[in-house]
């Protein structure tokens, strides 16, 4: 009896193990690549492009007044830029110097632009308000915008300095300009110009202005010492209505 037993035992052993083999190289066979699956799905998934990226918010439009106050280009431009600005504030000097020029001689000089200037002077710059001012008696004689080029190119010569020498320093630049210089230095020692420049910064604030520079492009507002090309895209698109 023993000897019959162990054959069969040997027997069923193997056709056990054969089945075994058998099976598991079915599940090999027919089970899902899960690994592969979940990187064929993210392979697969579309791609944001440029075409369909979220477009910028429109910039908010609102009424500003030019007032009496001085401008360039033509009265009858399609486009108009009321800026409120500060003559000692370094990003309207990074405007002016990054932007200015191209602005003049791209729209403002074939007539496409209008360019308003209005004071916004902060009051912790220490000589922005007489700055304003004394540019409102350059103005008074005709060379508002050669002295606000002057303000701005030489910033830093007289951002720092006290009261007195701040005067003298602007006396200088209005005598080098070809100004009366007495009527000129009678002008800011008066505050002759207070009265509005005060009513330019009340206008500003009424509009929303809470620094400088800012910019109203046909009363669209750009608020900072923007790019020229994000000016320049505004002022096309303006252009182009």
């Amino acid at each position: 009896m023993k000897e019959l037993t162990t054959p069969i035992a040997v027997l069923i052993s193997g056709v056990l193990i054969s089945l075994s083999i058998l099976f598991q190289g079915q599940l090999k066979l027919t089970a899902p690549n899960v690994k592969g699956a979940k990187t064929a799905v993210v392979n697969d998934a579309p791609q944001p492009t440029g075409s369909t990226a979220p477009s910028p918010t429109p910039l908010e439009r609102v009424s500003v007044s030019a007032d009496n106050d001085p401008f360039l280009g033509s009265q009858n431009a399609k486009v108009e830029i009321i800026e409120f600005s500060d003559f000692q504030c370094p990003y309207c000097k990074r405007l002016f110097d990054n932007s200015y020029s191209k602005l003049k001689q791209e729209y403002i000089d074939t007539s496409k632009v209008k360019l308003v200037f209005r004071d916004y002077p902060l009051s912790f710059h220490q000589n922005a308000q007489i700055a304003a001012e004394s540019a409102g008696c350059a103005n008074d004689q005709g060379r508002f915008w050669e002295y606000h080029d002057l303000l701005f190119t030489k910033q830093d010569e007289w951002s720092a300095l006290s009261n007195d020498a701040v005067k003298a320093k602007f006396g200088t630049y209005a005598a080098n300009l070809g100004m009366d210089s007495f009527r000129f230095n009678s002008c800011v020692n008066a505050s002759t110009f207070k009265q509005e420049v005060d009513s330019d910064l009340n206008d500003g604030t009424k509009v929303g202005v809470s620094g400088t520079p800012t910019l109203f492009i046909n009363g669209k507002r750009l608020v900072g010492a923007q790019p020229y090309e994000t000016i320049k895209a505004e002022i096309e698109a303006e252009l182009s209505k």
